[in-house]
């Protein structure tokens, strides 16, 4: 089943790209709250649409997320998303040898 994000008019202007998610932890709770499924979802949003742009659309502070995988790399979150991306939110906490492993150590993804 494929979800619309509440935030984008895409579906009307036909300029919309699928994506599949996930969140891990505790965003899996908040995403709940905000209504919102959270594991293995195909989003449609908005074309042009960046990391941050889908934080917003999911009523997501930014210090909510430390890491966002984006078909398996860390990105930043100015990162644009394409059509058939894979995204992963990452929230704050998470223990150190793993933070290093997956690339969020000394690096600032949020800019």
């Amino acid at each position: 089943m494929t979800n619309q994000l509440p935030n984008g008019n895409a579906e009307k202007i036909g300029q919309s790209i699928e994506i599949t998610f996930n969140a891990f932890s505790f965003l899996q709770k908040k995403l709940k709250k905000n209504g919102f499924d959270y594991y293995n979802v195909t989003w449609k949003i908005p074309q042009g649409s960046t990391i941050d742009n889908l934080l917003v659309s999911l009523k997501l502070l930014p210090e909510d997320v430390e890491g966002v995988f984006l078909n398996g790399l860390i990105k930043p979150f100015d990162t644009i998303i394409q059509d058939g991306d894979r995204l992963g939110l990452l929230p704050p906490g998470t223990p150190g040898p793993y933070r290093v492993m997956l690339g969020i150590v000394q690096k600032d993804n949020r800019k």
